[in-house]
């Protein structure tokens, strides 16, 4: 029996030549599919690891309660200096709590590549904002002077939009700024964003003393419980408090999700008419070798044997395209640097991520069509009658 087996499957994968070119449309359709379910996944998958690698477990974001991002919290001046004095806040070496208040309004920027229009967060900060964001560095120029309308913006900004070089002067809005530093905290969301004075945002935007969100370096991770019970203890203090790394992983899940479930679907439907062009193929296969298999049938090769061959050969052209397809999504667009709209309806730079999970599932959704497309031509090459062996 396997050697018949072995014997079938041969003659069936050194027949693929004599059907190249409906064996090279099938391999591409499937190809195809894969590398737009896998071009989806490593969107997702670099939009996550772009918002989960950001934050300190030392670090707690605070926003008023009920606000499931900083675009629709308001905080007060008093709120902030309430934290400044919470138990659990760390202080730096001269006795000052390091807290930061900060405050973002939407601008435009014009990405790059498509000379299209995008909402990009300006954000005012205070004094202690860089040393609250883990690997803060600025990699060209310098840091912003208090009081001016200066600019350091995210390296992430820099490859994806024009405008922001160094030096350069750009309006946004009604106000001209200047470009002095450029920074870097090793590809996290802050990448994307772009910073100034605090007080200098809430003058132009007419925001008085009010901030969004609060931020604070704690003693340890586990202070955020002193800090929460003092809070509420607190009825001035109306607040939703998390650690920055819990903060960005529930910001991540929204927009990751979507993007997979638009992906999903897509390759679905894409991979249907794949499916009907691994049938056709195969079934065309098994057609042109009607008498050849006949013949095998009459010298008592089983039904069985010519099945198996031509799954095989229906696996063996899906696994093909499924190769091409992750080696051709992982060519073009690993490490690609991408944007797209967060959840405060702002741009976040990310870069894709091909990861062995997702080539395995797309490899699993080719293997998948190539057996669907292979069944029925296998139990028609299993049933030709013998009589076959005499068709002219």
């Amino acid at each position: 029996m396997f050697d018949q087996i072995a014997a079938v499957t041969l003659i069936n994968l050194r027949s693929i030549p004599q059907r190249a070119l409906l064996s090279g449309a099938t391999v591409f359709s499937i190809a195809l599919v894969v590398m737009v379910l896998l071009g989806f996944l490593a969107m997702s998958s670099g939009f996550s690891k772009t918002m989960q690698g950001t934050g300190s477990a030392d670090v707690a974001v605070m926003l008023r309660t009920g606000s499931q991002t900083e675009l629709n919290s308001g905080l007060s001046v008093d709120q902030v200096r309430l934290i400044e004095e919470a138990p659990g806040v760390a202080r730096d070496a001269n006795g000052a709590p390091i807290v930061s208040g900060e405050l973002f309004v939407i601008v435009d920027g014009i990405k790059r590549a498509s000379r299209t229009e995008a909402n990009l967060p300006l954000r005012g900060v205070g004094p202690a904002a860089q040393s609250l964001r883990q690997g803060f560095t600025i990699i060209e120029g310098r840091t912003y002077e208090p009081g001016t309308n200066e600019l350091i913006v995210g390296e992430g900004i820099i490859r994806e939009f024009a405008g922001f070089d160094l030096g350069q002067t750009i309006r946004l809005g009604s106000n001209e700024w200047v470009v002095v530093g450029i920074f870097s905290t090793g590809g996290t969301v802050f990448d994307s964003e772009i910073w100034t004075d605090l007080t200098v945002i809430q003058n132009l935007y007419q925001r008085g003393t009010s901030v969004q969100s609060i931020r604070a370096r704690l003693t340890s991770p586990e202070a955020i419980e002193e800090l929460r019970a003092y809070a509420e203890s607190d009825p001035r203090l109306n607040l939703d408090i998390q650690s920055e790394v819990d903060y960005f992983a529930s910001q991540a899940g929204g927009t990751a999700m979507l993007i997979t479930y638009l992906g999903v679907p897509l390759s679905i439907a894409m991979a249907i008419g794949a499916l009907a062009g691994a049938w056709n193929t195969m079934y065309s296969s098994v057609d042109t070798r009607m008498r050849e298999i006949a013949t095998l049938r009459a010298i008592g090769f089983s039904g069985f044997a010519a099945a198996f061959g031509t799954m095989v050969e229906s696996l063996a052209l899906a696994g093909l395209g499924g190769l091409i397809g992750a080696a051709g999504v992982y060519l073009l667009f690993n490490g690609v640097s991408a944007s797209t709209l967060g959840s405060s309806f702002t741009q976040v730079v990310f870069s894709f991520a091909v990861t062995p999970m997702s080539v395995l599932l797309g490899l699993g959704l080719a293997l998948i069509v190539g057996l669907l497309g292979g069944i029925i031509p296998a139990i028609r090459a299993a049933t030709v009658p013998l009589l076959a062996v005499h068709r002219s």
